[in-house]
């Protein structure tokens, strides 16, 4: 009970989708969309994942993606310090070469990466470490 009488069943569900879930990390975020089809389906909304991202440009959530040969980490960045907190290790979910990632672009979370060996297109989630293969870049020169 929250208080005298209300239960979570009278929480609006628009408080609880947008004041709170909105507020959790996307990977678990994820993860809730596992609970039920009405939650998957209002956790894959256009206006949760709008404001799910608006919330995450706060100086407090900000990340910064390093790529070194065949590594990647994930630091926060400290503001007050202009340094990085500790690390944690991302692992490229597809095969790649030393010095072989390039980020072409970035959304919202999302990478544009091109595998500079195959020239393959790919569009990657680190959080998720999702990916789909996009296209593979036709070089003029060699047409």
């Amino acid at each position: 009970m929250l208080n005298k009488g209300i239960t979570m069943a009278d929480l609006p569900v628009h408080t609880i989708v947008f004041e709170i879930l909105t507020r959790v990390p996307a990977k678990d975020v994820g993860r809730f969309k596992s609970v039920c089809k009405q939650w998957y389906a209002l956790l894959s909304t256009q206006d949760f994942v709008r404001m799910h991202c608006s919330r995450s440009l706060v100086s407090s959530n900000q990340r910064v993606l390093l790529i070194d040969d065949l590594t990647c980490s994930v630091h926060p960045i400290i503001f007050q310090s202009n340094d990085y907190g500790p690390s944690s290790i991302v692992t490229f979910p597809f095969h790649h070469h030393n010095n072989d990632v390039s980020i072409l672009s970035h959304l919202n979370g999302l990478l544009c990466v091109c595998l500079n060996h195959t020239y393959e297109l790919l569009l990657w989630n680190p959080t998720t470490t999702a990916f789909k293969h996009l296209s593979t870049l036709i070089l003029m020169d060699s047409i």
